[in-house]
C-alpha cells in the first residue's frame, strides 16, 4: 500500500469511527434527556468533539435522531436473517426470536425507541430521512415473512390456526410486553416475586404451547 492510499484509508477509518462515536453519544444523550430536550451541543459534549464537527456529520438534529434509530434496528435485522436461514422448523425459529427479545433488554435503547416513535408520530411534517428507518423495518418484516412461510409449509404450527395472522400478533405482543417490562422494572403494577425474565419465559411457553402442532 503506497503512502497516499494508506493515508486515505486511515482518514476514512477515522471518519467511520468518529461517526460511530457520535451515534453512541447521541443514543446516551437522547435516552437520558429525551429527544426534545436534548441539544446538538449536548451530543457534541458527550462525544468530546466540537459542535462544528458534529454539524459536518449531521447538519440537522432530525437527521441524527433518525440515524440513531436506524442503527438500533440493525442488530434485529441481522438476527432475524440469521434465524430465517437456520435449518429449523418454524416453531423452533419463533422460540429463538422470543429469546432475542428476552435477552435484548437494553434499558436506554428501549427508552430511546419509545421516545423516537412518539417524536415521529407527533411531528407536524414528515421526519427527515425516516425512509431509511422504514426501509430497515421492511427488511426485518421480509425475514419474518420467510419464517411465517415456513410455518405454512412445515406443519410445525397447529392446524386450524391462521398462521400469518397468529404469528404476527404473537410476535408483536411479545416484543411489546418485553419492552414494557424493561421500561417498568421499578414500577410494577402488581406485587410479584417473578422478575421480568421469568415473566417473559412464562409468556414464551404459553405462546409456544398455543402454536405447537
Amino acid at each position: 500500500m503506497n503512502p497516499k492510499t494508506r493515508y486515505e484509508k486511515e482518514r476514512s477509518d477515522g471518519k467511520q469511527q468518529r461517526l460511530l462515536d457520535i451515534l453512541e453519544a447521541a443514543e446516551q444523550v437522547f435516552s437520558q434527556k429525551g429527544i426534545e430536550k436534548s441539544t446538538m451541543q449536548d451530543v457534541a459534549s458527550e462525544a468530546n468533539i466540537g459542535i462544528a464537527t458534529l454539524f459536518r456529520y449531521f447538519p440537522r438534529k432530525e437527521k441524527l435522531i433518525v440515524a440513531v434509530a436506524t442503527r438500533m434496528l440493525e442488530p434485529m435485522l441481522d438476527y432475524f436473517k440469521y434465524v430465517a436461514d437456520l435449518p429449523l422448523t418454524c416453531l423452533e425459529k419463533i422460540e429463538k426470536l422470543f429469546d432475542f427479545f428476552i435477552l435484548d433488554q437494553n434499558h436506554l435503547s428501549i427508552i430511546f425507541m419509545v421516545n423516537f416513535e412518539s417524536y415521529a408520530s407527533h411531528s407536524n411534517e414528515p421526519v427527515e430521512d425516516v425512509l431509511n428507518f422504514n426501509a430497515l423495518n421492511r427488511k426485518i418484516w421480509h425475514e419474518y415473512s420467510r419464517i411465517i412461510q415456513n410455518g405454512v409449509e412445515d406443519g410445525s404450527i397447529r392446524a386450524g390456526l391462521p398462521v400469518k395472522e397468529t404469528l404476527i400478533t404473537l410476535m408483536n405482543s411479545f416484543a411489546l410486553f418485553s419492552r414494557k417490562l424493561t421500561m417498568k422494572k421499578n414500577i410494577l403494577l402488581l406485587e410479584s416475586d417473578l422478575d421480568s425474565d421469568d415473566q417473559l419465559e412464562l409468556l414464551k411457553r404459553i405462546f409456544l404451547d398455543h402454536l405447537k402442532a
